[in-house]
């Protein structure tokens, strides 16, 4: 691989660590919200959930826009919605508005989703494909770990919205440099032949070191014919309908590990910035777990380290309820909850690269991710009311759990056509 094809790859993970941020502010912020505000956990887990709303929206809808129009300026779009939801969310004195805005930095986070795994899985080399996207995956504990340290020391001697500042700025900080650095990917401009076509890709393969193209590959008016939607066509509706459900149940256990983690270290009687700690510890453990699935994707078959992964998971979330209140015992579990989970995801999001062919892979990454949202929006309004229905800590803890569990069972029934390591390929 070049260096341009490394600084991309880089990129992403830049790019996810910001969506990792961005999606977990607000988890930083929900013990100050709900101090200031007066709000009960019911109430809370609503607002947790409304950014998750938004990338369910934007998964599905901006997906298919990388596909239409490309990965570069869907990614650019995206950045700007997200700095705009981040800074308005400073500005508001009332749930509605928090939700509103929440939900704005939603649609750019789950657009931003659907591009990055293309992109990630476009400009590596087929030996380095599940590495890449797998690198691409640990970017968004990365963020929340680097994120969360921040947020703790924003939150020693400022309120809530400091955390939002901060996400705005790094935000902002990053549209140049995706705008400078990343072209318009060659598998995209090949497949879709725009105006200029053969210049850009051109362009791209000079800046990656390869020999120029003389003319654009052959597109046969059959594959000219064909269009997103062929995901819901009788050769690929099979793998989407296995793969969204998948991805369905396991985010409903992780976004219970990272939304709830915060509030519940509080409700133990720890301080909001040890509570931010053991938040990072979990996102350290979830950056430790997608580097080492990535590295054993090199030599075992990505679907079944996925399976594993998926059943340490229910096992992991299930202990964590069940942990004592020290929080060194806490932020233990938490790490292991986190490698297993986020080991998880990153499974998942190898084999949403894999199974969609280029021209319709950022739609099908954005509507897995957008409907499997569900499971992300469901996760802490769920956990909510069953603590308030008077649920003890393991007992909801266990029925969380039990998403990984049904996603190990929806992927068994998924064949794909290369499950061969990349070493053995």
């Amino acid at each position: 691989m070049s260096r341009l094809q490394v600084m991309v790859i880089g990129l992403t993970i830049a790019l996810n660590a910001l969506d990792g941020f961005d999606v977990l502010s607000i988890s930083f912020a929900s013990p100050g919200i709900a101090a200031e505000w007066g709000i009960d956990r019911a109430q809370l887990g609503i607002v947790l959930s409304m950014e998750l709303i938004g990338m369910a929206i934007g998964s599905v809808l901006l997906g298919g826009v990388a596909d239409k129009i490309g990965r570069r300026p869907t990614i650019l779009g995206c950045l700007v919605v997200m700095a705009t939801g981040m800074f308005m969310a400073t500005t508001v004195s009332g749930l509605v508005d928090l939700s509103l805005w929440r939900v704005v930095t939603g649609l750019g986070i789950g657009g931003m989703l659907a591009s990055i795994n293309a992109v990630a899985a476009e400009f590596s080399n087929t030996h380095r494909r599940h590495l890449s996207v797998s690198l691409m995956s640990i970017g968004y504990p990365v963020g929340a770990v680097l994120g969360g340290i921040v947020a703790a020391r924003l939150l020693q001697g400022n309120d809530w919205r400091s955390v939002f500042y901060f996400g705005t700025a790094v935000t902002v900080a990053l549209i140049p440099v995706v705008y400078f650095v990343v072209p318009e990917s060659v598998h995209w401009l090949a497949r879709k032949q725009p105006a200029g076509a053969l210049e850009r890709i051109n362009s791209a393969l000079g800046r990656m070191g390869h020999a120029a193209i003389a003319v654009l590959p052959t597109i046969s008016g059959e594959d000219r014919k064909r269009s997103i939607s062929d995901i819901f066509a009788p050769g690929l509706v099979g793998t989407t309908v296995i793969v969204t459900l998948a991805y369905f149940f396991h985010i409903t256990t992780f976004y219970f590990i990272v939304k709830w983690v915060p509030k519940i270290v509080v409700d133990l009687g720890f301080a909001a910035s040890s509570a931010a700690g053991v938040l990072v510890w979990t996102n350290v453990g979830g950056a430790t777990g997608g580097a080492v699935f990535g590295l054993l994707t090199q030599r075992f078959s990505v679907k079944t380290l996925t399976i594993v992964v998926l059943l340490m998971s229910t096992v992991a979330v299930a202990l964590f309820g069940r942990t004592p209140p020290d929080l060194q015992q806490l932020s233990l579990i938490c790490a292991v909850a986190g490698f297993c989970t986020n080991a998880g995801i990153v499974g998942l999001y190898a084999i949403i690269a894999q199974a969609f062919p280029t021209y319709v892979r950022a739609f099908g990454t954005g509507f897995t991710v957008g409907v499997g949202r569900g499971g992300s929006v469901l996760a802490p309004i769920i956990a909510g009311f069953l603590f308030t229905a008077g649920y003890t800590l393991p007992m909801v803890a266990l029925l969380m759990g039990l998403g990984s569990l049904f996603a190990a069972g929806v992927l068994l029934m998924l064949k794909l056509e290369r499950e061969r390591p990349a070493a053995a390929r």
